[in-house]
């Protein structure tokens, strides 16, 4: 059994993601992932959880290193608060050259400073529910003030579940040791990387960290290809290839064609992206590495194609609400028989 969470398009505004929360609420989704890319994260999260009664929200990922922890914990406190605990936290990093030239913040290790901002944000929310002395010193943030005027308080649900996002041998790690649970990268969800890359990496956390894996969250934040014939789930998987063409432009993310013997795409992609060549792109995701990361089908067939790839491997997937309002009905019973 899983818990699925619906996916939301990276441009929907906070004005349309109540009536999109409510969509997926009706369909029976556990939860709904929100994105902190063109519109901000905990915006949606506040606006989806407003129209909502039962979905669970969280952020994937809100980027961590342009917010202060303080004003983090502030807003989800809120949020869990408001929603009567169906708030979580997802939280990631991205890369130096945004975070330098998009958000003007300083650029340091980021490990080392992920664990520092989880610890922090554990740190606050213990001074919120408790009243004690908010006392957290590290090399990358300090907080040693909270008088109890800012202090907003105790709640009935003081346990923010936090996840993070994360690719990397080291971060992956990181995750296992200090968060609830990791949302994975669309192009680290084959079951062969899972197994080989994912999953040890996880292991060795969790160990590092004396901690157990038995409540970790691992969520698939994958790519699928759905409709509701066979015409529908080829244009789906063009819109995919063309998706991971884009994707693996981007060196970070070439570990898993690595894994499969597929570093030269890489290189390749990259080389059309200088070149501005955009539509040889897509021709270089043939058909084997499209069927190596995206489970593919009609939706009465998806169900048996995502158990056999991924049972045992993960209990919560991620899917995408349909673009057409008409298979709403064909994606409840989709989402009834993976939570069955």
């Amino acid at each position: 059994m899983f818990q699925l969470y619906a996916t939301t398009p990276e441009r929907m505004s906070p004005a349309e993601i109540g009536r999109h929360a409510q969509r997926a609420e009706a369909m029976g989704f556990t939860g709904l992932h929100v994105p902190d890319a063109i519109h901000d994260g905990l915006l949606l999260a506040n606006n989806a959880l407003l129209a909502t009664t039962r979905l669970r929200v969280g952020t994937a990922v809100l980027l961590a290193f342009p917010r202060s922890p303080m004003t983090v914990a502030v807003a989800a406190w809120g949020l869990q608060a408001m929603s009567a605990g169906r708030f979580e936290l997802g939280l990631g990093s991205q890369i130096k050259q945004n975070m330098e030239q998009r958000y003007s913040v300083p650029w340091t290790a980021p490990v080392p400073r992920m664990r520092e901002y989880i610890q922090a944000l554990q740190a606050i929310f213990h001074s919120f529910q408790t009243g004690e002395r908010l006392s957290f010193e590290g090399e990358h943030y300090r907080f040693t003030r909270l008088q109890p005027f800012f202090n907003p308080g105790p709640i009935d649900q003081p346990e923010i579940e936090i996840s993070m996002g994360a690719i990397g041998p080291k971060m992956t790690q990181l995750a296992a040791r200090v968060a609830d649970g990791m949302i994975t990268h669309p192009t680290n969800t084959p079951p062969r990387y899972l197994r080989e890359v994912c999953l040890p990496r996880l292991e060795r956390g969790a160990q590092l960290g004396d901690r157990s894996l038995a409540a970790f969250k691992l969520t698939l934040g994958g790519i699928v290809a759905v409709g509701r014939d066979d015409a529908a789930v080829q244009q789906q998987r063009e819109k995919q290839r063309q998706l991971l063409a884009f994707l693996y432009s981007t060196p970070a993310y070439w570990p898993s064609l690595e894994l499969f013997g597929w570093q030269e795409r890489g290189e390749q992609l990259l080389q059309c992206t200088r070149a501005g060549d955009w539509q040889q792109m897509a021709r270089l995701v043939d058909d084997e590495m499209l069927d190596t990361f995206v489970p593919s089908g009609r939706y009465e067939q998806l169900a048996e194609v995502i158990r056999s790839r991924y049972a045992g491997l993960a209990t919560r997937l991620t899917l995408p609400l349909p673009e057409d309002p008409a298979d709403d009905e064909v994606m409840r019973e989709l989402v009834q028989q993976l939570q069955s």
